[in-house]
């Protein structure tokens, strides 16, 4: 997700990105998207207005412990790892440092990503407006409330993964029933993107355009109805309840 971000601020233009990571590969890879590569997270952390967190929520008190003597006054911390409050970062911070929390999602890597941000005690509208401006870059970006932050990560976070397996069980369809795969495949894509920017661009209820497209005694009411008796909708209900569960369990 680091990497989604750092190519799309480099080819909005106008960020300035001093960036650190402990893998080598990953540290060529952001010098050669542009960023300045520093040799240690305090030093990446110097003097940036923004100090983004992006690594694994176990791991972030340890990094924040690291670079608090390095946040620059004025600042603010944005962290995108999943689970993890701003009432943990702040205390491992210290202080009353602006800290805004953020749940992108893997989307984002072609910038069509779906981002939720809340602020922390000390962070103000300037501070989420500078969070909102810097994610706005891989996609969409909405206000949320702390406590609905995991239920975020359940569905937009996790979410992406449900709708791939949606995309593989509809082209595998398809090849049951006689077509090629990768036609099959093709056509899967093309209609899980295409009833998706429906319901976007319509901004009509999918319960309403669902309707439209099954007829009485057609062939969609048909396999709706096959759907129903497998307990689709309520599995994809359990995933996003599991994973919400699942990230409540990974931060403070």
């Amino acid at each position: 997700m680091g990497t989604a971000l750092l190519r799309g601020w480099m080819r909005a233009g106008g960020v300035e990105v001093v960036a650190w990571d402990p893998i080598p590969e990953r540290r060529d890879a952001a010098r050669s998207m542009g960023a300045e590569v520093a040799t240690s997270n305090p030093e990446a952390a110097r003097g940036a207005d923004v100090v983004l967190l992006a690594v694994k929520p176990q791991v972030v008190g340890g990094v924040l412990e690291e670079v608090k003597e390095a946040l620059p006054e004025g600042g603010m911390v944005l962290s995108i790892a999943a689970g993890v409050s701003t009432g943990s970062m702040e205390g491992r911070i210290g202080g009353e440092y602006p800290v805004v929390r953020a749940m992108p999602n893997a989307p984002a890597l072609v910038g069509a990503g779906m981002t939720a941000i809340c602020p922390g005690r000390w962070a103000t509208e300037a501070h989420l407006g500078r969070a909102e401006e810097l994610l706005r870059v891989v996609g969409e970006v909405v206000r949320v409330e702390e406590g609905l932050m995991n239920a975020v990560t359940g569905l937009s976070g996790s979410g992406p993964a449900y709708v791939y397996i949606l995309i593989e069980a509809l082209a595998d369809g398809g090849v049951l029933v006689g077509l090629p795969r990768t036609v099959a495949l093709k056509f899967a894509v093309q209609t899980v993107l295409g009833a998706a920017l429906m319901v976007r661009e319509t901004g009509e209820h999918p319960a309403d355009l669902r309707d439209r497209v099954a007829s009485p005694g057609g062939t969609t009411i048909a396999g709706m109805y096959a759907l129903e008796e497998a307990g689709f909708r309520a599995a994809l209900m359990r995933a996003v309840e599991a994973a919400t569960l699942r990230s409540e369990g990974l931060g403070g």
